[in-house]
């Protein structure tokens, strides 16, 4: 079983410092707050938002060549879709 230090280890080798992804996460968050339609979303909307969120603060953080960062974008953008047709 691989210890978590090392899953940790791999993760920060990928995506960047685990606290400076949280800060710009949050702050991408903090500008999507602000919008006019933001609390008129449903739940699936926001949560897609949040993840992409994410994705996006890893890589500019990290290895921005790691495709799995933006097919994961794309996969929380489909669900959304999805459910909107």
């Amino acid at each position: 079983m691989k210890k978590i230090e090392t899953t940790l280890a791999e993760r920060e080798k990928t995506y960047g410092d685990y606290e400076d992804v949280a800060k710009i996460s949050q702050f991408l968050k903090q500008i999507l707050w602000d919008g006019k339609q933001y609390h008129n979303l449903r739940s699936f909307q926001l949560e897609s938002l949040d993840m992409i969120c994410n994705k996006m603060a890893r890589i500019v953080n990290g290895d921005p060549k790691y495709k799995d960062s933006w097919h994961d974008i794309e996969g929380y953008a489909k669900l959304v879709s999805d459910r909107l047709k």
